[in-house]
Formats: C-alpha cells, sequence, structure tokens
C-alpha cells in the first residue's frame, strides 16, 4: 500500500512538473495562453525606478518627463502637459554646461557614488512594495549593466561598468533585493535614439543584434520576475521578433514558469495586447477584465526626479494611498515612478511619501494584498460624477481628492471603495465619517462579522432594507489608528 502510494505521488509530480513546463509554439494562440503567474495580481502596489545617466541634470519644463532630456535637448521639441516654446532644455542646457557638451558627456559624471542598494531594498520593504522595477536601459541605449552590445554598437563606452560608476548596478539592485521577499523587475527599452543600428533599413538588424541578445542577457544574468518593455515605436511584432522572443522566455529561459512580462512589445497587428498584463500610464479609462492590469505614474508628472518640480507638483499622501485604493478597487496594480538623483540618492520627499504609504499599508494591507475586485468597486453620492481634471497635468495625483473628500460644488464623490478576498468585503473610506456609514445593496447574514481595520474595539451595525448600517464610534486621536483613509471589513456579506 505504501509503495503503490509512493508511485502515485511521483506521477502526480511528474504531471504537475510536465503542466507547468509547458513548450509554447510562436503562435499567439499558444503564447495567450500562458497563465499568468499568481503573484503579480496579488501584489497590488510595486515601485518604478528611472535612473540614468539623465538623472544627472535632473531638469525638464514642468509637465515633461525629464528622462527624455536627450530627445529634448536634440530636438527642441517639447510635448507634455503645458505649453512649451520647445527650446527649453536647449537653453537651459547650453546655460548650464555650454554649447560644446554633449549629452553624452553625462556618463562620466553619473558616478552613483550614493547608490546603496541594500538601503533602497530596507525603503521599498517599509513602503510596503511587493515588486520593483528598474530601468536597466532607457531610450538613450546607456546600460545599467555590463551590456556588451551597448558598448560595442555605440562605438564607444556605453554601460555602467565601462564608464561612469564603473559598477555593475542591476547586479547590485537584484542581489539587494533578493535578500527580501521583494519581486525584481527590469525596464527595458524597445527603442534607441541614437543607436546606429536603429533605423527603418537596418532595425532587423538592431532586433536580431542588439535589443534580443540584451533581454536574453538580463534574463540568463539576473533571473528576474518581471520584464517591463517599452517605446517599440510603430514597429510591428514581426520586426520585433516578439512571437520568437516570448516563446524563449516563457518556454527555455531560466524564469519560464515565474516571470511575468507586460504588453508594450510591438505593435500588434492583429490588434490585441500581448502579454501577461495590461499597461496603462496616467489614465483613467477602463482595463478588459480578461488579464491583469496596471497603472504607472510618477509621484509628480516625470518619472524621473526633476528638480524643476515643487512640493506643490507632487502627490500628497492621502492622494496616492486612495489613487492605490481607487486602482486596487477595480482590480488593477499600482507601479509608482520615483527617480534617484544621479549619485544614487533618492530625494528625501519621495522617501517620505514611499514611508507614509508604508504606514497605511501597515495597518490596511489585508485590503490591498491578495484582493480582487467585489460586485462594485465604489459607493457614490449624489450629484454630477464628470468631474474632470482642469490642470495642466493630465490626471494629476491630487485628482483622486476632488473625487473624494475635496468635491467641487455640486459634484458626486466616492464615498467608499470596495475590494474583496474570501469570505471578507473591505469597506474603504476616504471619510471617516460622524455617527454611521450607510453601504447601499449591502445584505447581511446570520455570520456577519463587522470590524475596523487596526481599532479593536466592536462595532455595531444593523440591516436597514437593502442597505447595512454601521455606527461609527467616537475615536480618540490615540486610537486613531492610520491616516488618509480607514477600512471596514465585513465578513460573511452579500
Amino acid at each position: 500500500m505504501k509503495k503503490a502510494m509512493l508511485v502515485f505521488a511521483a506521477l502526480f509530480l511528474m504531471m504537475g512538473a510536465s503542466a507547468q513546463d509547458k513548450t509554447y509554439e510562436q503562435t499567439w494562440e499558444s503564447l495567450d495562453s500562458r497563465p499568468t503567474p499568481s503573484w503579480f495580481k496579488d501584489a497590488k502596489f510595486g515601485i518604478f525606478i528611472h535612473w540614468g545617466i539623465y538623472s544627472v541634470p535632473m531638469w525638464s519644463p514642468k509637465g515633461t518627463y525629464q528622462e527624455w532630456y536627450k530627445y529634448w535637448l536634440d530636438n527642441k521639441k517639447l510635448f507634455g502637459n503645458g505649453d512649451f516654446t520647445g527650446t527649453e532644455i536647449y537653453d537651459y542646457h547650453t546655460k548650464m554646461y555650454g554649447e560644446d557638451f554633449n549629452y553624452n558627456e553625462f556618463a562620466r559624471k553619473f558616478k552613483a557614488l550614493d547608490y546603496d542598494a541594500d538601503a533602497w531594498a530596507k525603503l521599498f520593504e517599509k513602503a510596503g512594495a511587493k515588486y520593483i522595477v528598474l530601468t536597466t536601459k532607457h531610450h538613450d541605449g546607456y546600460a545599467l549593466w555590463p551590456s556588451k552590445e551597448a558598448s560595442r554598437d555605440y562605438g564607444r563606452p556605453w554601460n555602467s561598468v565601462e564608464v561612469g560608476p564603473k559598477r555593475d548596478l542591476v547586479k547590485e539592485y537584484t542581489d539587494a533585493l533578493r535578500k527580501t521577499d521583494i519581486k525584481v523587475g527590469f525596464y527595458i527599452s524597445c527603442r534607441e535614439w541614437e543607436s546606429p543600428l536603429y533605423k527603418p533599413e537596418l532595425l532587423d538588424l538592431y532586433v536580431s543584434r542588439h535589443f534580443i541578445p540584451q533581454v536574453k542577457d538580463l534574463v540568463n544574468s539576473y533571473h528576474p520576475d518581471l520584464l517591463w518593455s517599452d517605446g517599440p515605436d510603430n514597429y510591428s511584432d514581426s520586426i520585433w521578433q516578439t512571437k520568437k522572443l516570448f516563446q524563449w522566455i516563457y518556454s527555455e529561459s531560466p524564469v519560464k514558469n515565474t516571470i511575468v512580462l507586460n504588453d508594450r512589445w510591438a505593435r500588434f497587428t492583429d490588434g490585441k495586447k500581448h502579454g501577461d498584463y495590461y499597461t496603462r500610464e496616467y489614465s483613467t479609462h477602463a482595463m478588459p477584465g480578461d488579464k491583469p492590469w496596471e497603472e504607472c505614474r510618477g509621484m509628480g508628472f516625470s518619472f524621473s526626479y526633476n528638480l524643476n518640480e515643487d512640493v506643490e507638483d507632487y502627490s500628497s499622501p492621502q492622494g496616492l494611498i486612495l489613487t492605490l485604493v481607487n486602482i486596487v478597487s477595480k482590480g488593477g496594480n499600482l507601479l509608482l515612478g520615483i527617480g534617484p538623483n544621479g549619485s544614487g540618492k533618492i530625494p528625501p520627499i519621495m522617501q517620505e511619501r514611499l514611508l507614509q504609504m508604508g504606514e497605511w499599508l501597515k495597518v490596511n494591507g489585508e485590503a490591498i494584498y491578495g484582493t480582487h475586485a467585489w460586485k462594485q468597486t465604489e459607493q457614490w453620492s449624489k450629484g454630477d460624477r464628470n468631474w474632470k481634471d482642469k490642470s495642466k497635468h493630465y490626471v494629476g495625483g491630487n485628482s483622486i481628492l476632488k473625487q473624494t473628500v475635496d468635491p467641487d460644488p455640486g459634484y458626486a464623490v466616492k464615498e467608499i471603495f470596495f475590494t474583496a478576498k474570501e469570505n471578507s468585503v473591505y469597506a474603504i473610506l476616504p471619510k471617516l465619517p460622524e455617527g454611521k456609514v450607510i453601504l447601499k445593496d449591502v445584505q447581511s447574514t446570520r455570520k456577519t462579522k463587522v470590524t475596523m481595520l487596526g481599532y479593536d474595539k466592536k462595532l455595531q451595525w444593523k440591516q436597514n432594507g437593502k442597505n447595512l448600517v454601521i455606527e461609527v464610534p467616537v475615536i480618540s486621536y490615540n486610537e486613531v489608528p492610520c491616516h488618509y483613509a480607514w477600512t471596514l471589513k465585513l465578513e460573511n456579506v452579500e
């Protein structure tokens, strides 16, 4: 009997391994059948790090992405959320560094003297982040690891080991995160503005000789949990050899069973989005429900650090927390951008915001991590729901405050956000009301229990028709469990 059980167990393990180690074909039907590793959908909160030689000048007009400094400089053309003449970066650059100072010379000034990957990792743990995405190579082509393709194809030292820090910054980052439970993600740019090979007539060579070898080098050398591709321009998946690359990643790579890919790898000719999850950026539009999804945004407007941005350009801690809650209530993840300076120091205002989010998540993380959208994602007050952000910053980080705690006259607000997990529903309140809170269309059962996360005293409640009415106690300052938003946990409701 014991021997038969051992044989059965062995067969079961073999069947499980063979199912997991599936070999995918180079068709979208086959590649799209690959299930997204569950860790990503459960993670909910990640941090996006834009860091490179553009972090040396650290300047661009408000309403632009500072990491595009080289493009703005070379083209004397800006686009973003604002009114620009187009020469702002060129004028700043020539005054600060001189007309003869080439962008490429920033590589020598990119020393990363204050870069402490272990300190970064500790900060990210305190922030409550579950995954991090580092820009290993942005559109300027400069690589933060010893990429031989970068230096060879540019004809000059063009990676962080050969010029600048003289260090493998990706390895230090990866090694530090591997000491934690945080997942390791890499951003890599498809486009490269200045590459001699990034031209329409040479693109096949660029893809096969430069881009794909770089992706494989990152995967084979550092075993990331996530790859975040960007900037494929208007070139199709056949030009980018996306099916071939996905097939290798999903079927042959050392992370084939665990890695997660985003959807920005090509202009897909079939009109669909391919990858393990959908990516959106500074957006409010609804996402399809067939895959996990993520919204990325900076703390200010720029993803990389822009010293031209002032404190009013940054999202408040309440704005960031309610942005996270709003996204998670709809089933998504928030990937929040930060930008270290050229020395590798994360600006104090960014550190503070991350720590404030972490303090809130210590109390309310149960209502965020591992949750999914409930039958209703939010509860509205009476009024006009069509408020639009009229500021120059598109979907600014504090816009959510106008839709929750600080509405313009006549407009409705989102009174409550809902998330769900197992037998519990979480009602997250942007305001802690006096007296009572009414949860519309929430039905109690004989097993219903209502509590507030971080508050250990009993709450009184009753069913009133289709609504659940909860008495909100007067809570002293010392008993308030957290700031910015409060969570009611509803067990066994319908």
